[in-house]
């Protein structure tokens, strides 16, 4: 009998659902939507508990394999989007929607606590800037516009938390997620009670903090009759998707880097010792005494797929890129500012519009996509550059590519001559449930350790080298870029 391990995540669009052997082979996967609701300017939210109902019909179709009739399932972890803020009662009922990581309703928050708390105080604690988007704020938006339901709330959760209570009964905080929270110390991975006192957050409020691959509890016999799994197999407290992601991409020492190609993109890097920037997000990695300084932006894969439903006209993903590949580097001039919704890192700022820049009559719709999939790769790597500031040496980064880019051949060329980095592809595009199920493995004992873990599962199925003779010609677009970036977000800001 061979010991299986399931990895949940928590997506924006969907919930990923999938069960692998040791060697990290996938049994069986399934993924499932859930609606997200815009109710009005700036408010972005999903129902925790639809995330829920949705999981378990993913693992109810995952276990319909055969697969698992002679073997089973000893490990469970969860890995989920972050800057979340559930609020339940004390019987673990989700009262009221919770803002996801694209809502910026608590805009208003932030100046108020600027008359009493300095940026420089919050920062000092936490690593991280006081944006709208984070978790402190939401929670503050709560306590004063629905004070009510704040003071009914009985903890605050994350996305992998909740669907952890859901399984186990049981509610906790994890060392990863927890860095939405700027009463949350990353480095000593504990509550800062003056900072809590500061933000006027009572900090029973906020759940238990365990380490990433901490077993919370086990399966109850509500959660199994709901999904179909046994009643008794370990959960772990699993962590922020993204940290997740860059483990099941292999990326557990200095230096390497997870480069994140879904909905959202961005890089994660992990750092040995931590380095922080205030343009840039701070957290620690899902594995104990690692950290990523993490650079996340709006456009992602998201962008395409908006250019995709509005001017694709049918054309399916590899067509769009195909139509891209007859543009030169640069698209003749052509430049893309991905801020569909606003920009998270480094620029701060949910007014900023997205923009074309250069189109003439002699322009096609080609240029258009290539411009799109340059733009994406601009703005990654203006968070790369900030990172520069920080103390990173960038031309010495190692980086995976891991979500949907990562399966063109085209978008990661584009990034790999952008950076000047050579980019590995792993074999896999589970990686966020396969980090997630690796968290678990080592806490059942199924790996000796992390290296062990990413060892027997990571593997590299192919590799991109950076071209110099492309890179070259992305500077002078790439130089317009932030030109047009400084630019917009100072015409745009708050």
């Amino acid at each position: 009998m061979e010991k299986l391990l399931l990895g949940i995540d928590i997506g924006t669009s969907s919930c990923k659902v999938a069960i692998f052997k040791s060697d990290g082979e996938v049994v069986s996967q399934s993924s499932s939507h859930y609606p997200i609701y815009y109710p009005k300017p700036g408010w972005v939210e999903q129902n925790p508990e639809e995330w829920w109902m949705e999981v378990c019909k993913s693992i109810q179709k995952c276990l319909e394999s055969k697969l698992l009739i002679d073997n089973e399932i000893v490990g469970i972890g969860i890995a989920g989007q972050g800057w979340s803020a559930i609020p339940v009662d004390k019987e673990g009922n989700c009262l009221h929607n919770t803002p996801i990581w694209l809502d910026t309703r608590a805009t208003d928050i932030i100046s108020n606590i600027a008359s009493s708390i300095t940026d420089e105080d919050i920062y000092n604690v936490s690593g991280n800037s006081f944006s709208p988007t984070y978790t402190t704020p939401k929670i503050l938006w709560f306590k004063k516009h629905m004070p009510e339901l704040f003071n009914r709330t009985y903890k605050f959760l994350q996305s992998n938390s909740f669907i952890g209570m859901k399984l186990t009964g049981k509610m906790s905080s994890d060392r990863s997620q927890n860095y939405g929270l700027h009463l949350y110390n990353p480095i000593t991975y504990q509550y800062d009670l003056e900072m809590a006192s500061r933000f006027g957050i009572p900090i029973d409020k906020l759940p238990e903090i365990y380490q990433c691959h901490e077993v919370i509890g086990t399966i109850t016999e509500e959660a199994a009759a709901m999904t179909g799994l046994k009643v008794g197999i370990p959960v772990i407290a699993g962590g922020l998707d993204a940290a997740c992601g860059a483990l099941g991409a292999g990326v557990i020492q200095n230096y390497e880097t997870q480069l994140q190609g879904g909905q959202a993109g961005g890089v994660s890097i992990c750092l040995n010792e931590p380095k922080t920037h205030p343009k840039l997000i701070f957290s620690p990695h899902v594995i104990p005494n690692r950290w990523l300084l993490q650079g996340g932006t709006v456009g992602g894969g998201g962008a395409l797929r908006w250019f995709k439903d509005e001017f694709g006209e049918h054309l399916s993903f590899d067509e769009l890129t195909k139509r891209a590949e007859q543009i030169p580097e640069g698209s003749d001039g052509v430049v893309f500012l991905p801020y569909l919704a606003g920009e998270r890192s480094p620029l701060w700022n949910p007014k900023v519009k997205a923009l074309f820049y250069g189109l003439s009559f002699k322009e096609t719709k080609s240029h258009a996509i290539r411009a799109v999939l340059e733009g994406v790769v601009f703005s990654v790597y203006h968070n790369l550059l900030i990172a520069k500031e920080a103390g990173v040496d960038i031309e010495k980064l190692d980086i995976s590519a891991m979500g949907g880019a990562a399966n063109s051949m085209l978008w990661i060329q584009i990034y790999s001559d952008v950076t000047g980095c050579r980019i590995k592809v792993p074999s896999s595009d589970t990686a966020t449930t396969l980090g997630a199920a690796l968290l678990a493995g080592v806490a059942v004992g199924v790996y000796n350790n992390f290296d062990d873990a990413v060892e027997q599962t990571v593997k590299i199925n192919r590799q991109h080298f950076p071209d110099l003779n492309r890179r070259e010609k992305y500077e002078e677009s790439l130089a317009l870029y932030l030109k047009l970036s400084t630019w917009l977000n100072k015409e745009m800001f708050i």
